[in-house]
């Protein structure tokens, strides 16, 4: 599941649902960071069954979520490279952050 919302500001929302086997533990977050540190835009990570929001650049931030697999999140993405930023992080989530 997915849906998007783009507007001319650089502003990019998303929703998915995790399907990693263990959902948003130590090494996906960590990988989510990572890539999201290669953009200069804010992202933001929802979940969306307990309304915590976490800094997409902090992974303290990302593990407070307690986002195991099958919870719903919510990836917000504003600035001049949010595009980019958005479709690497989505490929990242929609291959399950390559976690085995």
């Amino acid at each position: 599941m997915n849906s998007a919302a783009e507007n001319s500001s650089g502003h990019f929302s998303e929703e998915f649902v995790l399907n990693n086997p263990y959902g948003l533990h130590a090494r996906p977050a960590s990988v989510f960071v990572q890539t999201a540190m290669e953009f200069q835009s804010d992202v933001q990570v929802c979940n969306l069954s307990n309304n915590m929001t976490a800094d997409g650049k902090s992974v303290l931030s990302m593990l407070m979520l307690a986002a195991p697999v099958g919870t719903r999140i919510r990836i917000t993405v504003d600035g001049q490279d949010a595009s980019r930023a958005m479709d690497s992080l989505r490929n990242l989530v929609l291959r399950g952050f390559d976690d085995e």
